[in-house]
């Protein structure tokens, strides 16, 4: 387990020049070690914060410009469209789109969830990958362990990782995983200046959680199905 390293500030060099860590806000060791280990198990380079919405508005605001469209999947949650109906005075602009289908024409930007809460439809992913905006994929229901979006064309993947990602009911924290290395340094500058980091405790309780992550989801996912057919079976009693 990562050692807790709550400094804000480290010290420089001999020379004068600031190390890995040196201000709390540009990064942390803790930070770090569950953003290689989240990174790992989705493939690609990952950034946490604070929360998932924090992790959404960094996104989005870091991505766009005034007068770009996203097309959102029907059905997600609330909290999303809440949240870039918020950001329409800012000339962000949304459309809601059914995502067992192809993306609308003309958006910047294609958010789907797999699957979508609370419905639980599933994004069709080759027609979203083949779009020519960028793809984010919110799998905070599925997990690296059932589905790993970048290998399905997907550019972004968002976690609300308070929920499965954590799974004790004791973390807030969102997480994105970017498939290139510049658009994680991209979002990493925004982070840097805009301050939304995610604090050294939550990102403790968060590594200590990725190491169970596959038992849990697992069985889980057993117990889910388990369930499902006793009910079948009461029914057909």
């Amino acid at each position: 387990m990562n050692i807790l390293d709550r400094s804000t500030i480290w010290p420089y060099d001999e020379r004068g020049e600031p190390g890995e860590f040196y201000y709390q806000r540009h990064g942390h060791p803790v930070g770090a070690a569950a953003e290689r280990a989240l990174g790992e198990l989705d493939g690609g380079h990952a950034l946490l914060f604070p929360s998932g919405a924090g992790a959404t508005t960094a996104l989005v605001l870091a991505l766009l410009e005034p007068g770009a469209t996203i097309a959102l999947a029907e059905g997600a949650y609330f909290g999303t469209g809440r949240l870039f109906s918020l950001l329409c005075p800012w000339g962000l602009k949304v459309v809601e789109y059914d995502q067992t289908g192809p993306p609308p024409d003309g958006v910047q930007l294609v958010w789907t969830e797999a699957p979508s809460n609370p419905f639980l439809t599933m994004p069709d992913l080759e027609d979203a990958a083949a779009h020519p905006a960028p793809l984010v994929v919110d799998a905070t229901a599925a997990t690296p362990v059932h589905l790993r979006p970048l290998e399905h064309g997907a550019d972004f993947v968002l976690h609300s990782a308070t929920k499965y990602l954590a799974g004790h009911d004791d973390v807030l924290l969102g997480a994105v995983v970017c498939r290139r290395e510049e658009d994680a340094a991209r979002l990493s500058d925004f982070r840097t200046a805009t301050g939304i980091v995610a604090a050294p405790d939550a990102c403790w309780l968060l590594l200590r959680s990725l190491s169970t992550l596959r038992l849990r989801v697992e069985r889980q996912s057993e117990t889910a199905h388990e369930l499902v057919l006793r009910c079948a079976r009461s029914e057909n009693a």
